[in-house]
């Protein structure tokens, strides 16, 4: 087993202009439509906010490091006292065509790497269509999606 460490990449494409893909990350109200049940602010460089899962009791820390409008949202969140560096790129292939790109580092490669690995994965890729679904369609996927997670 290599003992490199482990990061999670994950990318979609969205038929939405790149502008409109970037206000629904960082506006927290259109965030709350598709996403997080709250959060107590804007995305903003050098800011902190809170976002609240409509599945978990907790809120979950959310520290701003990088801000470039249309470009790149980078941020440290705070899972279980640990912190870990996201990344999310957009890249506008066409006036109406975004590539939205998730990085997530880094975990040892060992049993709770790999348990961070997998389900942090699934929530990245569950993000990724969900502002898909929403920007492109309008639904909110994840309404009542994990409703069996607060039983």
């Amino acid at each position: 087993m290599s003992t490199a460490n482990l990061e999670i990449k994950t990318a979609i494409q969205i038929l939405r202009p790149v502008h409109q893909v970037f206000e629904a990350i960082a506006d927290p109200d259109e965030i709350a439509k598709y996403f997080i049940a709250e959060s107590t602010g804007r995305l903003e460089e050098g800011k902190e906010v809170k976002w609240k899962f409509p599945e978990f009791d907790e809120k979950f820390p959310i520290r701003v490091v990088k801000i470039e409008e249309d470009k790149l949202i980078s941020f440290y969140w705070k899972i279980q006292e640990k912190e870990f560096l996201v990344e999310i790129t957009l890249d506008a292939i066409r006036e109406d065509a975004t590539v939205v790109t998730i990085t997530e580092k880094e975990m040892e490669n060992n049993p709770a790497g790999i348990e961070w690995l997998k389900g942090n994965t699934e929530g990245w890729a569950n993000f990724l269509a969900c502002l898909q679904a929403y920007l492109e369609y309008g639904i909110n996927l994840r309404m009542g999606a994990f409703d069996f997670k607060k039983v």
